[in-house]
């Protein structure tokens, strides 16, 4: 989860803080994967789709795309090269079938943080189907323990509307599938949302010290990172880390350092 990324990279960071990780996004071609292996990025990010003809295979790409200039098994190779943390964002069950076999042979050659991302569950604004937990869990169940697993919530955000926090029915049904898992859990969640759902959240951290939160933001989400500040006081800094463009990101631990000062 976010503690164990945090402890990996602890030697680049200026404290034991998951805000410091900086993270690469949709990294889903050749261009972008060179840019983030060369770049100062900690965690990398990319989705997984199958090819939309023949040969059918897992390719990096984000629906609609139906193809890609490389593979996963491409992308895999180079990323064993260098010491990076990975975040595989998986789009279908079929997708997930063909990938944890290439996944675990990579593994063989990685120490960096690995984390296997769905969303399982439907979450807040009509979202879209998400997923099946129960086939999406026993396809990854064979991957070792110290893989974490990135399990969500589909969800949408509106523009101009009173946009709905993820509510004490989601994160009931989230803990009951988890609360089993071996694996360390990371519960990806939208920071448009997460100024009404702080209760909700704060109580599912308490139900297992193998969970975090990963916080991230959609291309047009609107949110005040003021709205982030309860999760940086009254949480351990370590279990949430913050999946964000870079610029959101500094200005959150620079709005904290600040707002630590005042008080």
């Amino acid at each position: 989860m976010c503690e164990q990324a945090a402890e990996y990279f602890q030697g680049q960071l200026k404290k034991r803080d998951a805000a410091e990780l900086r993270w690469s996004h949709a990294v889903n071609s050749r261009s972008k994967l060179t840019e983030a292996l060369q770049g100062p990025t900690h965690m990398i990010e990319a989705d997984i789709i199958v090819r939309g003809y023949d040969p059918k295979e897992p390719v990096m790409g984000h629906p609609p795309d139906t193809d890609s200039d490389i593979t996963l098994k491409e992308w895999l190779e180079y990323v064993t090269l260098h010491d990076k943390g990975i975040k595989l964002d998986f789009k279908s069950l079929e997708a997930v079938s063909l990938s944890v076999g290439l996944l675990q042979q990579a593994l063989v050659q990685m120490t960096s943080p690995v984390w296997v991302n769905a969303d399982i569950l439907p979450g807040p604004g009509i979202p879209n189907k998400p997923l099946d937990p129960q086939a999406f869990l026993a396809a990854v169940k064979s991957l070792p323990t110290n893989i974490v697993l990135s399990l969500g919530w589909t969800t949408k955000w509106t523009t101009g509307t009173d946009n709905p926090g993820y509510s004490w029915e989601m994160v009931h049904e989230m803990q009951d599938i988890c609360r089993g898992l071996e694996h360390l859990v990371t519960f990806p969640v939208r920071a448009a949302l997460l100024a009404q759902s702080v209760s909700q959240l704060a109580w599912l951290l308490q139900q297992s010290d193998r969970y975090s939160l990963t916080v991230w933001t959609g291309q047009n989400d609107k949110f005040k990172v003021e709205d982030l500040l309860p999760y940086r006081t009254c949480f351990d800094v370590s279990r949430i880390c913050y999946d964000l463009p870079e610029v959101l990101r500094m200005e959150l631990t620079d709005f904290t350092r600040s707002d630590m000062r005042n008080n």
